[in-house]
């Protein structure tokens, strides 16, 4: 199964979230894919998403963009599952502290509060060192205007990375790497 986690501001309706399900789909197993809209509260994120880890009844990798690729690395190192980062915020208690404040979601428009107290609550789940590098494949691109990919490579360093020059936040090349992922998630062969 995969669990799809989108990053800041985002919804299932993001691009990638949105051609990884209708690719599955195209497949035959959509069925395996799974993308909520997550709370700001990143602990009531990481809450939803073990909710659905603990409910699957297939092995389980977590795929995240940005955010979501913070959250899909501490899920894997707490439950010893395959992740999939892509142009991944490596210091999100650090990258997101200039975002407290009222905010609006990209694609529902709908406003939402980024508390204070949510910064903590990304402090409190980083995962400082991979214990098992093999269960990352990183996706980065050099362009990302967002994130500086250097600390990506660096985080992930000894995991299995793709890094793209150019391109930017987004992942730009995502359609070319969606069977990659599926590979590294063990559901094409």
């Amino acid at each position: 199964m995969i669990v799809y986690l989108h990053g800041f501001r985002s919804s299932p309706q993001s691009n990638k979230a949105r051609r990884l399900k209708a690719h599955m789909e195209a497949l035959g197993f959509g069925h395996l894919f799974w993308c909520g809209q997550l709370p700001a509260s990143p602990r009531e994120a990481i809450a939803l998403a073990e909710a659905q880890i603990a409910s699957s009844a297939t092995p389980v990798t977590v795929v995240g963009s940005s955010l979501g690729g913070y959250y899909a690395t501490y899920l894997a190192e707490k439950h010893g599952l395959r992740a999939v980062p892509i142009n991944p915020a490596v210091v999100a208690h650090l990258s997101l502290a200039e975002f407290v404040g009222p905010q609006t979601n990209l694609y529902t428009g709908e406003m939402f509060d980024f508390r204070p107290e949510y910064i903590d609550e990304l402090r409190a789940i980083e995962a400082p060192k991979l214990s098992h590098p093999e269960n990352f494949l990183l996706l980065a691109e050099t362009g990302d205007e967002v994130l500086d990919y250097r600390q990506a490579v660096a985080k992930y360093a000894g995991c299995r990375q793709v890094v793209l020059e150019g391109g930017d936040h987004s992942f730009t090349r995502f359609g070319d790497y969606m069977d990659t992922i599926l590979r590294f998630a063990g559901l094409r062969p």
